[in-house]
């Protein structure tokens, strides 16, 4: 029986077949390659090539990246067993389990497995957080005629921060480690007392793109080619591109709910680490859906930098300074003082702010900057139908805005009762979308600001504005996987593709989809 090792360091067997679960997406450019998405479970048919393996999905077989899924630690796939596979002792008769050319184990065995593997990643994990930060990073401050700190913290970002967070939490997870018998290890309780420290992760991933993008840059002068390798050799690190080496934090975080998936899995619920796993299982799989969510309101910046461009007459700060996803919107009568007269206005509900909006009589699909609303100051009053004192009128599907601090007053109208609903609904989501990204620190740069603004005086004056940063990178051409001399993250693979995890994205506002109908520059 031939043996061949897999990228993930594992023994597969050449004649069998063995399954591996896709961390992330891998969208085809080519007609040999397979595609799958984050979770989607591949047979590997071909692991003799350490970078590119050969896989089958339902009827589909092709190349994939290695680097992009993970191997099973228990094979619980169906297989086509034959008798001589039982006694060879590679299959239990009364299971489909096959286990890497091992005996069939028990579920302590099996749990053991994953401790184990979970044990090896975070110290491997350590050391490439180590060779990043005194490889690279201590290397670059020393040439101060080549980076300049901002550049340094938009290509590392906190790279430092994580690298001290995850040596504390390796060191409690040693403490939690039982050598001797590792299935009665009890890790669980780590991942619960650190769960506020992963959040630091949110920070690197959102500045992930702007990294990769500096880097590009640099890397177009042959010195910084020079000087990477340089540090690479002079670390005695792998052969592997400071890019990969970057994209290590993204690949980690995603991986963690992946692992304790199934860690619970092989945990038997009368085991005393069961509840803690369980619990550490939904509070990382909360973390990268909110870091994931939060990268997907950075690639919505620059629409919103657009949107104020096309808005006339605008005054004050950009709506950028404070804000970075638009909540809602519609049409609304709205008072503002007693006795004063009712106005028709369009509202943008951002996180921290609501804009004013007047639309031309004659052009109606252009806007007119009339004024904002500071919603930190302000707190949300639902009305009942009748007459108001304060302003002296009849009210119907009403709400007011009240400011805490100088008792000042918005009164506004909803055409249906179905609309205030809607906008009683959004001024909540407003306050805890405020309230989260305190909690985890999250803010727009200055240079994805910069990136914005460059963004929309790139966009010509055409119908529909279409956003610069979602046009994916070109694709290298095409080779053949078994020619490829070296572990790279596809250069053609979009990093915001390469992030994504399995929770399903938010679909997209209908705001941004009908939005050269609220355009200036339409014809």
């Amino acid at each position: 029986m031939q043996w061949i090792r897999g990228g993930s360091g594992m023994l597969i067997t050449g004649d069998s077949i063995v399954s591996a679960e896709a961390v992330w997406d891998h969208v085809t450019m080519a007609n040999r390659e397979l595609a799958f998405k984050a979770g989607d479970v591949i047979k590997v048919l071909d692991a003799s090539n350490k970078d590119w393996w050969w896989g089958q999905i339902d009827d589909e077989e092709g190349w994939f990246p290695a680097s992009f899924v993970r191997l099973w630690v228990n094979q619980e796939d169906e297989v086509e067993e034959g008798p001589s596979d039982v006694q060879n002792g590679h299959l239990d008769p009364n299971s489909d389990c096959l286990c890497l050319g091992r005996p069939l184990q028990n579920r302590d065995q099996m749990r053991a497995n994953v401790i184990n593997e979970i044990m090896s990643t975070e110290r491997h994990y350590i050391k490439h957080l180590k060779d990043i930060c005194e490889g690279y990073l201590k290397q670059c401050r020393k040439r101060r005629d080549m980076f300049s700190d901002e550049q340094l913290k938009i290509i590392f970002g906190n790279i430092e921060d994580i690298y001290r967070f995850q040596m504390g939490f390796v060191r409690d997870l040693e403490k939690q480690y039982n050598n001797d018998d590792p299935h009665l290890s009890e890790i669980g309780p780590c991942f619960l007392e650190h769960q506020d420290g992963f959040w630091i992760y949110s920070e690197y991933c959102n500045n992930h793109l702007d990294a990769c993008m500096e880097l590009s840059k640099l890397m177009k002068d042959s010195r910084y080619q020079h000087f990477f390798e340089a540090c690479r050799l002079l670390q005695q690190m792998i052969d592997i591109a400071i890019d990969g080496f970057l994209l290590t934090p993204v690949q980690k975080i995603c991986k963690y709910p992946l692992q304790l998936a199934e860690l619970l899995k092989y945990t038997a619920q009368d085991h005393s680490d069961y509840r803690y796993v369980a619990a550490a299982l939904a509070v990382m799989r909360n973390v990268t859906q909110q870091i994931n969510e939060r990268k997907r309101r950075l690639e919505n910046i620059d629409k919103i930098a657009q949107w104020q461009a096309s808005v006339l007459d605008w005054e004050g700060e950009d709506i950028l300074d404070r804000s970075s996803e638009l909540i809602y919107t519609g049409e609304m009568a709205w008072i503002y003082q007693p006795y004063g007269r009712n106005q028709q206005r369009v509202f943008f509900l951002f996180d921290h702010q609501m804009v004013l909006c007047k639309k031309d009589l004659i052009r109606r699909d252009i806007l007119y900057y009339k004024g904002r609303i500071d919603m930190d100051k302000y707190e949300v009053v639902d009305i009942e139908d009748g007459r108001d004192d304060d302003f002296n009128v009849s009210m119907k599907n009403a709400f007011k805005l009240h400011n805490k601090e100088t008792e000042e007053i918005h009164l506004f109208f909803a055409k249906k009762l179905e609309e205030k609903i809607r906008w009683l609904r959004a001024f909540r989501e407003e306050r805890k979308m405020v309230q989260e990204d305190e909690k985890i620190g999250f803010e727009i740069s200055e240079n994805q600001k910069r990136q914005a603004a460059m963004t929309v005086r790139k966009v010509p004056k055409q119908k529909g504005v279409n956003s610069a940063r979602s046009v994916p990178p070109s694709y290298p051409p095409p080779q053949d996987p078994l020619n490829h001399s070296q572990y790279l993250v596809p250069d053609g693979i979009a990093q915001s593709q390469v992030f994504e995890f399995t929770e399903p994205k938010r679909s997209q506002s209908p705001f941004w989809q009908n939005f050269s109908r609220l355009t200036p520059f339409k014809k």
